[in-house]
């Protein structure tokens, strides 16, 4: 019986994460029990390596200074489950979280006993989940993040007004393959037949796989750099400030919160995205509310400010390709200060590439660490393994606690010097939660 929150969310986590075979036929089957709820669902689909989180964030801006009611399908989550299926920004309810559990258990019962595979997984459980809230609720449109890939993933049964690919790069090469073209492929399966395709700054290798792709399916494809560009101005203070070009509009002195010059790839990606939706449905578009809506994004652990005095951050760059991004920010922002990065990652992820490039910045000091991971398949890599990768001639002090690594860097920066902690995104949600934790006290 499932009757509190925990029931809930014990049900959910304890089913099976993958199967042998991929397939879309059972998430399908799972939806038809449900009443097809996902045929009731508008909006826009947001697959890529990186960046998925950042452009659904500009887009839910973008969407609510339209006085628009706006869902989001998110993962994974910062500080709390709930924060997967939002309203306006506004996490689902307990209540309603438990309600939808006992809604859809009945139904992953009846396919346990009658399907050769199994019933669904937790994935297609969660995003069953969000088909029903998003269209039991009254939203006026749904932007909704694939999981992992995009062929199979179980968001995949939807048909959107407009397709987002934000970042091509190697990760999740167990599942998706180790090229480039092996991952693109993956992620170009959420292109549907003419319906708009949105593409961010890709390599030539998966840039090629989209092209071919959309013109197989007769979608129009808007790629940035191609069909809209834009143009990188001076930063004042903690932004990004940009032009963007292309769609027929010309935005002058936009500004994003988020750092990094891929945040301005994230929000011109989101803003093409947002204006090939208006396109569709005519209604003009307001350069102020476009204006009010970037400079307004956040989005929790991408280069998140966690202090002022001294500089405290944290950023999620969970991959190779987010740590190349990071480093170029750093070179950049930070190039004339001491930087202590404190790093941790988990074990399935590409952490050699990763580490040879934070050690090779000649400004930073690096503290190797773990964390308690997810779940006993899912560990940490051990700070002694990053350690022996480091690039030859530097060196990284090793910690076998991430708190202990935080009071070693605290007692040896000065005021000047910045702080940050990065890695594995579930690393950053419990370094957050424990910042959260001390304001609060």
């Amino acid at each position: 019986m499932i009757e509190t929150y925990s029931d809930a969310l014990a049900f959910i986590h304890g089913r099976t994460k993958f199967k042998k075979a991929p397939t879309l036929q059972r998430m399908r089957q799972f939806l038809h029990e449900l009443g097809d709820p996902q045929l009731q669902v508008h909006g826009i689909h947001v697959a890529g390596t990186n960046g998925k989180g950042s452009t659904v964030a500009n887009l839910r801006e973008l969407f609510m200074a339209d006085g628009l009611t706006v869902g989001t399908f998110t993962s994974p989550f910062i500080t709390r489950f709930n924060e997967r299926i939002s309203v306006d920004g506004t996490p689902i309810s307990d209540t309603d979280l438990v309600a939808l559990v006992q809604q859809v258990q009945p139904v992953v019962a009846k396919l346990d006993a009658t399907l050769e595979s199994g019933g669904p997984t937790e994935f297609e459980i969660i995003t069953a989940m969000m088909f029903l809230y998003f269209a039991a609720q009254p939203i006026d449109i749904a932007i909704i993040e694939v999981g992992l890939g995009g062929l199979y993933d179980s968001t995949n049964v939807w048909t959107p007004a407009v397709s987002v690919i934000t970042t091509i790069g190697y990760d999740h090469m167990q599942i998706l393959g180790d090229t480039l073209t092996a991952i693109a492929t993956q992620k170009a399966g959420i292109i549907k037949p003419q319906i708009p395709v949105v593409v961010g700054k890709l390599p030539a290798e998966a840039q090629d796989v989209m092209v071919q792709t959309a013109a197989d399916q007769q979608a129009p494809l808007q790629t940035l750099d191609v069909d809209f560009t834009t143009k990188l101005l001076a930063p004042q203070g903690w932004q990004e400030r940009f032009n963007f070009d292309g769609l027929d509009e010309h935005f002058k002195d936009l500004t994003t919160p988020l750092l990094g010059d891929y945040q301005v790839d994230n929000a011109a990606v989101a803003l093409a995205a947002y204006l090939t939706y208006h396109q569709q449905t005519q209604v003009p578009v307001s350069a102020s509310d476009v204006k009010k809506a970037l400079a307004g994004t956040q989005w929790p652990g991408r280069f998140e400010r966690l202090n002022a005095d001294p500089l405290i951050m944290i950023d999620g760059a969970h991959n190779e390709p987010a740590i190349t991004e990071l480093a170029a920010t750093l070179r950049e922002r930070f190039g004339q200060q001491t930087v202590y990065v404190i790093f941790a990652v988990l074990a399935d992820k590409q952490h050699q590439q990763m580490i040879q490039t934070l050690g090779a910045l000649p400004n930073v000091h690096l503290l190797l660490t773990q964390f308690a991971g997810p779940n006993a398949k899912r560990q940490a890599t051990d700070p002694s393994t990053l350690a022996a990768e480091m690039p030859s001639g530097h060196s990284a002090a090793v910690f076998d606690n991430w708190q202990a690594a935080l009071m070693q860097a605290l007692q040896e920066m000065s005021s000047d010097d910045v702080l940050l902690l990065t890695g594995s995104l579930y690393f950053i949600s419990d370094v957050r939660a424990y910042f959260k934790q001390a304001d609060a006290d």
